[in-house]
C-alpha cells in the first residue's frame, strides 16, 4: 500500500490523493490498489495505482497510475459519431444531410435497360428522373410517423374534436398507397393546414361543426329597457330618497305618446315600492 500511495503521491499534489479504498487482483502477481480523490474538481474518483511482482521476488514493480471515475463521478455524455448527431428537425437553412448510399428506406427508382434511346425516353416521358425513391420500409416507416404525431389521432386537438378529418370538406386524399389512411388538409383556420393528417385525425375547423348558441336573454327586461327613455332613467335616478322610485310629475302638458310610455314606466315603479306607498 505504501508503494502505491507514495507512486500517486509522485504524480499529483499529495493533498489530492485521499484514503485507501481497497485493492483489486486483476492477474496472477497483478493488483490495483484504489486511493480516493480529494480534489474539488474529481469528486467520486479514484487513483488507481497497478502494482505487480515477478516471480520469487518480495519486491513489487509500479506499472501505472491512472484516476479512474467511480459511481457518483461526473462524466461527459457518450460519445455520439458526427454523422448520427443530427436529428430530425436540427437542419436550417443552408445545412446539408450527408449522403448514404445504403439507405434502407430508399431503394433504385427505375432500372436502365442499356439501351440509351430507351432510357431517355422512359426518363422524359415517364418522370423517373429520381436515382432512388421510397421503399416499403422507407414507407412504413414514415406512416407511423406521421400517425404518431401531431397529425395523429393521439394528437390533443384531435382528442377533443368532435368530428374526424375523413368527413371534412377540407381534406385532400393523397394519393398513392397511402391514401387510405392519410391525407392534406386545405383549411387556413385550422393549425394542421398544410401538414398531411390522418383520417381519423380532427379539430375544431371542421367544415360541418357550428358553436353552441349563447343563451338567449329574457325578452321582457330587453323589452323594458328599450322603452325607457333617458327622461325616465333621470327622473328615476332624481326621485326622492324615502325609499320610493316613483316618477315626477311632468309640470306641464304630456302628449298621448309620452303618457302612454309614462303609463307603462309607473307600473314598474309600483311593482317596486308597493300601490300603498306610491304617491301617484
Amino acid at each position: 500500500v505504501e508503494v502505491a500511495r507514495a507512486a500517486a503521491l509522485a504524480v499529483t499534489d499529495p493533498a489530492e490523493v485521499g484514503d485507501h479504498l481497497g485493492m483489486e487482483m486483476v492477474e496472477e502477481r497483478l493488483g490495483t490498489h484504489y486511493f480516493a480523490s480529494a480534489s474539488r474538481a474529481y469528486r467520486g474518483w479514484r487513483w488507481a495505482v497497478s502494482v505487480a511482482r515477478v516471480p520469487r521476488s518480495k519486491n513489487v514493480t509500479v506499472c501505472e497510475v491512472d484516476l479512474v471515475p467511480g459511481e457518483q463521478s461526473l462524466l461527459s455524455p457518450a460519445w455520439v459519431p458526427y454523422a448520427s448527431r443530427l436529428a430530425p428537425g436540427d437542419l436550417g437553412p443552408g445545412d446539408v444531410t450527408p449522403f448514404v448510399e445504403a439507405d434502407p428506406l430508399l431503394e433504385a427508382g427505375w432500372e436502365a435497360t442499356g439501351e440509351e434511346d430507351v432510357d431517355a425516353v422512359a426518363l422524359w416521358e415517364l418522370g423517373l428522373g429520381r436515382p432512388r425513391v421510397l421503399s416499403a420500409e422507407g414507407r412504413d416507416a414514415a406512416a407511423q410517423r406521421w400517425y404518431d404525431g401531431d397529425h395523429g389521432p393521439a394528437a390533443p386537438v384531435a382528442r377533443k374534436a368532435t368530428e374526424s378529418c375523413a368527413s371534412c370538406g377540407f381534406f385532400v386524399p393523397m394519393p398513392g398507397a397511402l391514401r387510405a389512411v392519410f391525407g392534406v388538409c386545405a383549411n387556413e383556420w385550422s393549425p394542421s393546414d398544410g401538414s398531411v393528417v390522418a383520417l381519423d385525425h380532427g379539430c375544431g375547423a371542421h367544415s360541418e361543426v357550428d358553436v353552441d348558441a349563447p343563451p338567449r336573454q329574457r325578452r321582457a327586461d330587453l323589452r323594458f329597457i328599450h322603452r325607457m327613455s333617458p327622461r325616465w332613467e333621470t327622473g328615476l335616478r332624481s326621485a326622492p330618497r324615502t325609499g320610493c322610485r316613483a316618477l315626477p310629475r311632468p309640470s306641464g302638458p304630456v302628449r298621448p305618446r309620452e303618457r302612454r310610455r309614462r303609463r307603462r314606466a309607473g307600473d314598474r315603479v309600483r311593482a317596486w315600492c308597493g300601490p300603498a306607498r306610491c304617491p301617484r
